[in-house]
């Protein structure tokens, strides 16, 4: 059974889920809305949604200490109950969020966070690359547009964190991670903030020669 955009929307007032999971959820059941419904249950999905608009003030300050010390993520990821921020699921997925912070190296946590003049910034960039291109300078505006609004999706799934690929299984997103935690564990759940250090980062680091550490160590040995 087809559907249209209507469907896909319609499906989303009622169960409160994002559109490209009722898309899917719409493919996955031939168009029966009843179905689909059930389907975003099954998943979680709808009752994650459902609870997006809840207070969760509860929660955990967590750390991870990467490769012998040369990285470390502080993280804050909060609940609505206490009880819930004790429990090991919680747990566990807050320690996965750091790990993944730890990795991937985001910059902000939602698109909401990320400054307007940074966007407006990369926007610039993505033009004047593609106007440095000869093939891709004489294209239509509205071309260059489309172009450039994939460069910004991709600049989102580099630096901002539930928009990037899950390290542990890459075809999924960590803000899916987040739908899929919330219904596990009842209850609203998100990632407020978060801080990575990289040892010696922003200092200037010394550019070693090895050309020259090479033939000092040869002269040296000949003497």
């Amino acid at each position: 059974m087809a559907f249209t955009a209507k469907d896909v929307q319609e499906l989303r007032q009622r169960t409160g889920a994002g559109m490209m999971d009722c898309k899917k959820a719409l493919e996955a059941t031939d168009g029966n809305a009843e179905k689909a419904t059930e389907w975003l249950r099954e998943k979680g999905i709808a009752t994650a949604a459902k609870k997006a608009g809840r207070i969760a003030s509860q929660g955990v300050v967590d750390s991870y200490i990467h490769m012998g010390g040369k990285v470390g993520v502080l993280v804050e990821v909060n609940c609505e109950t206490d009880f819930v921020a004790k429990g090991e699921g919680f747990l566990q997925f807050v320690h996965e969020v750091a790990l993944q912070i730890a990795a991937a190296k985001p910059t902000y946590v939602s698109k909401e966070e990320v400054p307007a003049d940074v966007i407006a910034h990369e926007r610039e960039i993505a033009l004047a690359q593609i106007n440095n291109d000869p093939k891709m300078a004489s294209k239509p505006e509205a071309v260059k547009e489309k172009i450039i609004d994939g460069k910004i999706e991709t600049y989102y799934k580099e630096n901002v964190l539930l928009e990037q690929a899950y390290v542990r299984e890459p075809s999924k997103q960590v803000k899916q991670l987040v739908v899929e935690t919330t219904a596990k564990c009842g209850e609203k759940v998100s990632i407020r903030r978060f801080t990575r250090y990289e040892m010696g980062e922003g200092l200037e680091k010394k550019v070693d020669n090895f050309a020259e550490e090479i033939n000092a160590a040869v002269a040296s040995m000949k003497k």
